[in-house]
């Protein structure tokens, strides 16, 4: 089924899931890595090791496997109303693949976070679920998870490791609160065949010429992969409809996690929006994710030169405004985020 969804004047819940087919989708994959869990379960009993032995002493089980604790914070904001929502499990020891999809689901966040903590101090294991389906790496839930981390153990240097590889990020006391900084993986940029632009373009309702010739499309990839189209006014921008089942089939395919689309206001300051049916979310409020394969994409293009300082609005058209600052440094070539975040009460 076909649905042309506008999302003016949705309530907020509707924005943040939207039920649909697309869970039936990750069944195999969360079975394949459950089964591989319960086997590195059983060698670590074999060894002695019940997987629990070495955890930093800043950290306890606040949970059991039935009932998680599940904290709740709004990224890249300092107010719980703004950003994005994430949940996060401090420690999830003992959860399944399956048992973490539900909790997300039962969230209903565009992403939980769930952490196991590593053997060294300040290390953790994170797997990220939105409503349907596991995602590789998730910005705003990597912020909003160091920032809750850093609330019972104090600002530093933590370290994620992801599926999409070790991030670092920097927890920091400042005017607005606690603010973390993460450091991408290894960012790449692609380019996109024409016919992809042509189908996305007619999914989303816009035409060629919205487009802004200046920007033009690629996918972008720091953790996850986007697929950038940069609207030549703020006002398309605004305007959001578009075919949630034909999109989220047309993402499945391409394996993208949203769209990101972006509106330039100044050299160094943008206003984006990111669809991400695939996790059954109409639109997402803050992607740190897609700020930072946003960050490569620009680099890449020649449209900034590093070092440079980006600022990104997003989630203004939702009512939960929240900004990203988006970090290119000379020297290096992975991008950093960072923002604040606040718990929700």
């Amino acid at each position: 089924m076909s649905v042309t969804i506008d999302i003016t004047g949705l309530p907020e819940e509707r924005l943040l899931f939207a039920p649909s087919p697309l869970a039936e989708l990750n069944a195999v994959l969360h079975e394949r890595r459950d089964g591989q869990e319960r086997r590195e379960r059983g060698e670590r009993r074999e060894r002695g090791n019940d997987g629990n032995s070495g955890r930093p002493e800043h950290v306890r089980p606040v949970m059991t496997d039935d009932a998680p604790e599940i904290l709740r914070y709004a990224a890249f904001s300092n107010r719980p109303e703004g950003g994005n929502p994430a949940g996060v499990v401090l420690d999830a020891t003992g959860l399944t693949a399956e048992r973490m999809l539900a909790v997300a689901a039962e969230v209903g966040y565009s992403e939980t976070a769930f952490l196991t903590p590593g053997s060294e101090q300040g290390a953790y294991h994170v797997r990220y679920f939105s409503p349907l389906l596991e995602v590789p790496f998730c910005g705003h839930a990597t912020v909003a998870a160091a920032v809750a981390v850093a609330g019972r153990s104090g600002p530093g240097r933590y370290v994620f490791s992801t599926a999409a590889g070790d991030v670092p990020v920097e927890v920091e006391p400042g005017d607005d609160g606690l603010r973390a900084t993460l450091t991408s993986v290894e960012p790449k940029v692609e380019e996109v065949p024409a016919v992809d632009v042509e189908e996305a373009l007619a999914l989303l309702g816009w035409s060629a010429a919205d487009l802004d010739p200046a920007l033009p499309p690629r996918i972008g990839y720091a953790g996850a992969r986007h697929l950038v189209l940069a609207a030549g006014t703020r006002s398309r921008l605004a305007r959001l409809d578009y075919d949630f089942d034909g999109l989220a089939a047309f993402m499945n395919a391409r394996d993208l996690v949203t769209l990101q689309l972006v509106w330039r206001e100044a050299p160094e300051v943008f206003h984006v929006r990111d669809p991400f049916p695939v996790g059954g979310v109409v639109e997402d409020p803050a992607t740190g994710a897609a700020a930072a394969a946003f960050g490569a994409y620009l680099r890449e293009l020649g449209a900034v030169t590093a070092p440079a300082v980006l600022t990104l609005h997003q989630g203004e058209d939702l009512g939960r405004p929240g900004v990203l600052r988006v970090e290119l440094r000379a020297e290096d070539t992975r991008v950093r985020v960072s923002g604040t975040a606040v718990a929700i009460p």
